[in-house]
C-alpha cells in the first residue's frame, strides 16, 4: 500500500517539480535545460554498442567531486567500458564536464517514477550501478532488480537523524534499502545503521572523500594568491549557506584582528550577488575573485600568479566567486571554517582543507559528516565551535598562536593521509560486479 501511494504520489508532483525547474532557472539557467531527461528521455546508447557500461550517480556537486578519484581509478581499471554519470542538478552537471570533459556520458537521473526509470535503464543498458552516499529512491531500486541490474550503494552514510526517519517505515524502509546489492558503507556506524534498516552485504570501505586531492597546480594557484594578498592574517569560509553569511560575518566584525582578511566562498553560485550585497551593506570593502584575479581563471592548471595583481589593503573580503577552485582558496588562507555548521544544515566535507593541511574550525551541525569531524577532532585537525562568537574567540586565539595553527595543519595533513585507500578497496569489490 505505501509503495502504491509513493508512486501515485510522484504523479502529482511531477508537474510541480517542473515548474519548480522554471522557477530556479530564473537563478540557474541551467535547470530548464534537459528536462526530458528528468522523464527518462535520455539519447541512451546505440543498439550495437555492447561495452560494459558502469552507471555512476551523483546528485550534485559534493557528491560528484567526491566520485571523481573512483570514476578515475574505473577508467584506468576497466579501458574496456564506459562511465555513464547522472546528477540532479545542473552544478552537479557542470562540474562532471569540468573534471571529465568527454571521457564519461552524462545525462540527469530521471524522477522516480517506473516509466521514466524504465526508459532509463532500457535507453543505457547499464552493466552496474553506482548511487552515492544517501541516494536511495525505492523505484529506482525496484526496477533495477527487475533489470537485473546490480545496484550499489556507494561511499554510503547514515545519520543517526536520517536512521530515525527512515526506521519508522518498518519492514517498508527493511524492503527499500534490502534492494541494494551491495552496500559500501564509510564507517562501521553507517554500516551497523544501514544494516538495521535492511541492508545486505555491507562493507566498510572508508570514505572516498579522503582520496579527493586539489591537482598541485590548483594549490599553487592558492599559493600564488596569497603572495598577492601579502602577509595579512586570512581565514575562508567555504562552503557557505543561505542565512550563515550573516553569522560568519558577525564572527568577522567580533574578531579584533588587525588587518584580517575572509575569503568568503557561497556554495551555491547563483548567490553569489546576493552575498556581495550583503558585505557591502555592512560597510566591508569587497573584491571579486573573478574581477581581482580574471587571468588565473583563463590559465591552465599549473597557473603561475601572472595577471594576479597585489590585493589592496582596504579589502577586508574577497569573494570567492568561482567554481572548481575551493582547493585554491584553502591554500591561500592560514585557518578555514568549513559552512554549513553554523546552522541545522548538516555540515559540509572538511576533509578537503585537512589535505591541503590547512586548520580547520566547523560548528555544531555536522550530521552529515559526523564521523569525518569526530575523527578530525580527535587528531587535532580541527576544533569545533558553538556560535559566532566562538567562532570568533577560536580565529583569533589561533591567528595569536602560531606554533598551535602550524601543528593542527600539519595534524590535518597527516588526518587526511591516514585515512586515504578507500577508492581503492571499492574497485576491488566492484570489480567482481561488472558483466
Amino acid at each position: 500500500m505505501l509503495r502504491a501511494i509513493y508512486r501515485a504520489a510522484w504523479w502529482l508532483i511531477a508537474p510541480l517539480a517542473v515548474v519548480r525547474l522554471i522557477v530556479r532557472s530564473r537563478r540557474e539557467r541551467g535547470y530548464r535545460r534537459h528536462i526530458g531527461e528528468r522523464f527518462g528521455y535520455s539519447v541512451g546508447r546505440v543498439p550495437e554498442d555492447d561495452a560494459p557500461l558502469i552507471w555512476v550517480h551523483a546528485v550534485s556537486v559534493g557528491e560528484t567531486r567526491a566520485a571523481q578519484p573512483l570514476i578515475d581509478a574505473l577508467l584506468a581499471a576497466r579501458p574496456d567500458a564506459r562511465i555513464l554519470l547522472t546528477h540532479m542538478t545542473p552544478g552537479g552537471r557542470a562540474t562532471g564536464e569540468q573534471l571529465f570533459g568527454d571521457r564519461v556520458l552524462r545525462c540527469y537521473l530521471p524522477y522516480d517514477m517506473p516509466h521514466a526509470v524504465r526508459r532509463f535503464l532500457r535507453a543505457w543498458r547499464p552493466s552496474l550501478g553506482l548511487v552515492m552516499e544517501t541516494e536511495v529512491w525505492p523505484t529506482l531500486i525496484d526496477e533495477c532488480k527487475h533489470a537485473d541490474v546490480p545496484l550499489v550503494l556507494t561511499n554510503a552514510r547514515m545519520s543517526a537523524r536520517s536512521f530515525k526517519r527512515a526506521a519508522k517505515f518498518g519492514a517498508h524502509a527493511r524492503e527499500v534499502f534490502g534492494g541494494f546489492t551491495r552496500v559500501l558503507a564509510q564507517s562501521p556506524s553507517d554500516a551497523e545503521r544501514l544494516s538495521a534498516l535492511g541492508a545486505r552485504n555491507v562493507s566498510v570501505l572508508g570514505n572516498l572523500k579522503f582520496d579527493m586531492a586539489s591537482p598541485p597546480g590548483l594549490v599553487a594557484r592558492g599559493r600564488d594568491w596569497r603572495r598577492a594578498i601579502g602577509a595579512r592574517p586570512v581565514w575562508v569560509a567555504a562552503s557557505t549557506r543561505e542565512g550563515e553569511e550573516e553569522l560568519v560575518l558577525q564572527a568577522f566584525a567580533a574578531l579584533g584582528v588587525e588587518d584580517a582578511l575572509l575569503i568568503l566562498v557561497p556554495r551555491h553560485p547563483q548567490r553569489f550577488d546576493e552575498v556581495a550585497a550583503l558585505v557591502a551593506r555592512k560597510n566591508l570593502k569587497l573584491e571579486r575573485r573573478s574581477k581581482w584575479a580574471p587571468a588565473a581563471s583563463k590559465a591552465s592548471a599549473a597557473a603561475s600568479h601572472e595577471g594576479v595583481h597585489a590585493l589592496p589593503q582596504d579589502v577586508n573580503v574577497l569573494l570567492g566567486d568561482s567554481m572548481g577552485e575551493m582547493g585554491a582558496y584553502y591554500a591561500a588562507a592560514d585557518l578555514a571554517f568549513i559552512g554549513g555548521s553554523l546552522l541545522p544544515l548538516g555540515g559540509q566535507n572538511l576533509i578537503e582543507a585537512c589535505a591541503v593541511g590547512v586548520p580547520v574550525l566547523i560548528g555544531p551541525h555536522v550530521f552529515n559528516f559526523t564521523q569525518a569531524t569526530a575523527d578530525a577532532v580527535a587528531a587535532g585537525a580541527a576544533l569545533q565551535v558553538q556560535d559566532p562568537a566562538d567562532l570568533a574567540r577560536a580565529l583569533r586565539e589561533l591567528f595569536t598562536d602560531k606554533p598551535r595553527r602550524v601543528a593542527m595543519g600539519a595534524a590535518a595533513a597527516a588526518f587526511a593521509a591516514r585515512h586515504r585507500g578507500a577508492t581503492e578497496r571499492t574497485v576491488d569489490v566492484l570489480q567482481t560486479l561488472i558483466a
